[in-house]
């Protein structure tokens, strides 16, 4: 065999990673069918090949934890924000704050979607998240 022909075995060549960060932007965007349970394994699949990716893909990697933990963080203040919003409904004052905070979390579930979205073309593309 040749030295073209030769596996690489040795960790930190270009591709190092991509097929993971790959697999993580698929199941971050496959969240909304599978009501958010595809992004917990995302998540743990990015937190996986964290330690063996390289270059570009550990790079997507670090942006996908990253988006999760942002929108996580979101969602949970969104949420607190729901839930006082519907205990003032009972006094009609909440309505007009449940609906905004509804419509917030709606558009932070959009925002995570098509952030993911753009990050897998950036992938296929071989450009930084």
């Amino acid at each position: 065999m040749t030295d073209a022909q030769q596996p690489r075995f040795n960790s930190g060549h270009e591709g190092e990673g991509k097929p993971a960060a790959l697999i993580a932007w698929a199941l971050y965007i496959l969240s909304i069918p599978s009501a958010n349970l595809l992004v917990i394994v995302g998540l743990v699949v990015a937190y996986a090949a964290r330690g063996s990716a390289t270059g570009l893909p550990r790079q997507h990697i670090d942006a996908q934890i990253r988006l999760f933990w942002s929108v996580f963080w979101w969602t949970i203040a969104t949420w607190v924000l729901i839930a006082v919003s519907a205990v003032a409904s009972l006094v009609l004052i909440g309505i007009p704050f449940l609906l905004l905070f509804l419509a917030v979390w709606f558009l932070i579930s959009v925002w995570f979607t098509v952030k993911s979205v753009l990050g897998l073309l950036q992938l296929l593309q071989d450009k930084p998240a």
